[in-house]
């Protein structure tokens, strides 16, 4: 189980080809969707057991997740400022428009632990969502998150090793 995050930062530029090209395995294979899903659930399951993500916090400090009315809601009445104050002080909208963090790294953050995270927003509670339906119709964002998350690196690779006899991959 690879966690060093230096580590898993280099495989994932060695190996985005191989990937990419999995992901297109992926697409094709004669899987249903219910059955992809179940066996990515087995493996975050297991992946996850072995991995304490306050050793990391990698996602905290790459990814800022997108702020839905609820999330800034419990956030800013938890922190005691304004929802305007809020919004000025922390966020700002993507290219899609959406309300992200300012900076990627989050400012909530504090030796690798989240200072509000009872009332953390929905998108991190959830992350790095190999728990959701539909795996094969998400995998940008898994090769996204394959070199911030060590969660995501290992089961991706499980997944790949878990296929190794029908996956052929020939750079």
């Amino acid at each position: 189980m690879e966690t060093d995050i230096k580590k898993i930062e280099n495989i994932a530029k060695l190996k985005e080809k191989e990937n990419w090209a999995f992901r297109s395995f992926l697409k094709g294979y004669d899987l249903t969707v219910e059955e992809l899903d179940s066996i990515v659930n087995e493996l975050n399951t297991a992946v996850s057991a072995e991995i304490d993500c306050t050793r990391c916090a990698n996602c905290c400090k790459k990814v800022s997740p997108v702020f839905h009315e609820k999330d800034i809601q419990n956030l800013y009445k938890h922190i005691g400022i304004s929802e305007r104050d809020f919004q000025k002080q922390f966020l700002k909208k993507d290219l899609d428009g959406d309300l992200v963090l300012k900076a990627c790294f989050c400012p909530f953050l504090k030796d690798n632990l989240c200072t509000h995270y009872a009332h953390r927003p929905q998108n991190c509670e959830s992350y790095p969502h190999l728990h959701k339906k539909d795996f094969v119709f998400r995998l940008i964002g898994v090769l996204e998150n394959y070199e911030i998350c060590p969660i995501v690196f290992n089961v991706y690779e499980l997944l790949k090793a878990k296929f190794r006899d029908h996956f052929i991959y020939d750079e």
